[in-house]
């Protein structure tokens, strides 16, 4: 891998992440964070989702090391037709219901902003170690895409925080037209 797509030591799909997400809220207030469109998450929440489904990995990945062999199922197929989707061709569909258990719960903004790069760090070093000890075969079910690699875990937290990281994006503009035109 080049070293410029690194991030201290980090996978190089997770190190973008992280970069991601910290450009996407850099230099947002609280006030900017909490402002959102009617009936859709602000920023805040968009972030909390985020920190959430790290933090479900982060307890997946440890019941594997702890049982000490994968915890996979046999993919249906609507799961393995969503992890093309996700997985192949890049593209986190829009418009779908967050699974309960990554639901905003109104954590403090200021934690999640500040931790969630930790999480990601944290989910990074317990998927390498779950890859080093189990090889590079299925090694974790997700609840909607199904059983995946460590890679496919890795693609995933890419593909569907860069889509996050855009709808934080899209907030911030839209905030700061809604401020100026009023």
């Amino acid at each position: 891998m080049r070293a410029e797509t690194r991030v201290s030591g980090m996978d190089s799909l997770l190190g973008k992440l992280k970069l991601a997400l910290e450009s996407a809220v850099e230099g947002m207030s609280e006030e900017q964070l909490r402002w959102h469109p009617p009936e859709k998450w602000c920023a805040a929440e968009v972030l909390e989702h985020l920190y959430l489904t790290y933090t479900g990995t982060v307890k997946g990945f440890e019941r594997v090391l702890q049982t000490g062999k994968p915890m996979v199922s046999r993919a249906s197929m609507r799961q393995h037709m969503r992890a093309c989707v996700v997985l192949g061709l890049g593209h986190m569909p829009s418009g779908r219901k967050a699974p309960k258990h990554s639901v905003p719960r109104g954590l403090a903004v200021e934690k999640v902003k500040a931790e969630v790069g930790l999480k990601i760090a944290a989910m990074d070093e317990i998927i390498g170690e779950c890859e080093a000890r189990f090889g590079h075969g299925k090694v974790l079910d997700h609840p909607i895409l199904g059983p995946l690699t460590a890679a496919q875990w890795r693609k995933f937290h890419w593909v569907h925080g860069r889509h996050h990281a855009k709808q934080i994006e899209s907030l911030r503009r839209q905030e700061g037209r809604e401020i100026t035109s009023s």
